[in-house]
């Protein structure tokens, strides 16, 4: 199996979902000033920031790990 193919995949999927719930939080934060919240009572908003910060932690990581087999194979 190709990993770096997998990587590839795997590092974007997580900056999608990362990307996600960054959007979801400013959207809840946003909500609520309206006395409304789009994720109820299981996450606030800081803690969606905070999870999809160790996700993007992770995207980091896979990036340079590509990265430096790139430049180990040149």
């Amino acid at each position: 199996m190709n990993f770096e193919l997998a990587y590839k995949y795997i590092a974007r999927a997580l900056f999608l979902v990362a990307s996600a719930m960054i959007a979801v939080a400013f959207l809840d934060l946003i909500a609520e000033f309206l006395d409304f919240s789009i994720v109820g009572d299981m996450y606030e908003a800081g803690r969606l920031l905070e999870l999809a910060a160790t996700l993007l932690v992770f995207v980091i990581a896979v990036l340079l790990r590509q990265i430096r087999d790139t430049l180990r194979k040149a």
